[in-house]
């Protein structure tokens, strides 16, 4: 019993001796012929340290161009559509940095000036300060149209923006009327600036596909820094060699233009917006109707009319978004037409020509799909019985109730946001 005492009081003293400290776990992961080792820290941070790159210099140049100008985990973490975007908004920058040195020049010598092409940046901050500010207020007014329509105010931008840079380019040409065309340009450029900030976040958003929202803003203003001085330094050297006389200019800058605009309308058609307006809607319940299917917003993009987008939709029954209820509704059948659908929160006024839907103030997209079907409904039985009957928009309300779970279900599923309508300044209604 002692010996086997004595062994355990060993063994006891060796487990409580001092132990040697723990060494921090590591691996080694190769992937496309890299290899990386990875580490724990005691403090369980982990680090990441390149051990070997047996990548070819091109592929490393180009992938180090890709994490440095796209969002992380491009292109599985951005929606279908944005390198297209990005390729047409790098040359929209390009472009549009070429034309404003022409621009900035052909200001100061319609001021009496002769300066080198260096100098043409300068006076572009004394004529922003201002009719540009002025152009800058009156633009903030319509912010509630820009969330509707981001795309179509997107374009008018770099119209608006184009055309006031044509005025500069021309003023040479009457330098008696330098302050009246240069002030018209820069307030023509004021609200294009407005326009483009307001629809930037809803392009880009429509792009977030894992909650990078920020990144890919980063990212892409990224891009557009680096095509914008890389069209400067072009601009620059137009201006010293094909530009420096007026006759250049009235050749290279309406080309420039051209590229610029039809960029910005390619950037839009590539942009898969995901949020729901009277257009986009319209679209999703004719589809819905006349097929069955459900629309994603990357079907629906090149399809949008980008510059008109109030036509009438007649497989989505012609609906008309926005109009006053005194337009729409007389006193006297208000309460008529409150009780055809006592729980929704829309009207509808089914007419000859189209019909129309007012929304109550909380309305979501929901509610608006809601109308918008039975809108639709309600045409297509018109037609198939040739006749208007008065309990037709009743029958098409139980149509709508019927498949409207699931359509909503698949709506959802496809990545379309139903939690708000965007109808712009459309007229809406609260009793």
């Amino acid at each position: 019993m002692q010996i086997l005492d004595k062994m355990k009081m060993q063994r006891k003293e060796k487990d409580d001796g001092p132990r040697p400290p723990e060494q921090p776990i590591s691996w080694v992961e190769i992937s496309n012929s890299v290899s990386c080792q990875y580490r724990f820290q005691p403090d369980g941070k982990l680090l990441v340290k390149m051990v070997d790159d047996s990548r070819p210099a091109a592929q490393r140049m180009a992938e180090s161009f890709l994490n440095k100008f796209f969002p992380s985990g491009y292109p599985y973490s951005v929606n279908e559509g944005y390198m297209r975007y990005t390729q047409f908004r790098a040359l929209q920058h390009f472009t549009s940095a070429a034309l404003s040195v022409l621009s900035t020049q052909s200001l100061l010598f319609a001021a009496g000036l002769r300066p080198t092409p260096a100098q043409a940046t300068a006076v572009s901050w004394i004529l922003r300060d201002g009719m540009q500010h002025v152009g800058k207020l009156i633009c903030s007014n319509l912010g509630a149209r820009m969330d509707s329509e981001p795309k179509r105010w997107r374009i008018l931008a770099d119209v608006l923006y184009d055309f006031g840079t044509g005025l500069e380019v021309m003023s040479p040409l009457c330098p008696h009327l330098f302050l009246e065309v240069a002030g018209l340009g820069n307030f023509a450029k004021g609200m294009a600036v407005v326009a483009a900030r307001a629809t930037r976040l809803p392009i880009y958003s429509s792009f977030a596909k894992e909650g990078n929202l920020s990144d890919l803003f980063a990212k892409g203003e990224a891009i557009s820094t680096l095509f914008n001085v890389l069209g400067l330094g072009t601009g620059i050297h137009l201006a010293s060699t094909i530009c420096s006389s007026m006759q250049g200019k009235l050749v290279v800058a309406p080309l420039l233009s051209i590229i610029h605009i039809y960029s910005v309308c390619e950037e839009m058609r590539a942009a898969p917006v995901n949020t729901l307006n009277p257009q986009r809607t319209a679209m999703i319940v004719a589809d819905f109707v006349k097929t069955g299917k459900i629309s994603s917003p990357a079907d629906l993009r090149y399809r949008e009319d980008l510059l008109f987008p109030g036509r009438l939709i007649e497989d989505a029954g012609k609906v008309k978004v926005g109009r006053s209820l005194h337009e729409v509704v007389r006193p006297s059948k208000l309460q008529q037409f409150k009780e055809t659908f006592p729980e929704e929160k829309f009207l509808l006024n089914h007419g000859s020509q189209w019909t129309d839907m007012i929304l109550e103030q909380n309305a979501t997209g929901e509610d608006a799909l809601r109308g918008w079907l039975v809108a639709a409904y309600a045409s297509n039985m018109e037609r198939l019985v040739h006749e208007p009957s008065a309990n037709i928009l009743q029958e098409a309300y139980y149509k709508m109730n019927c498949t409207f779970s699931p359509f909503l279900a698949e709506l959802q599923a496809k990545g379309w946001h139903t939690d708000q309508f965007l109808d712009g300044t459309g007229n809406r209604f609260a009793f």
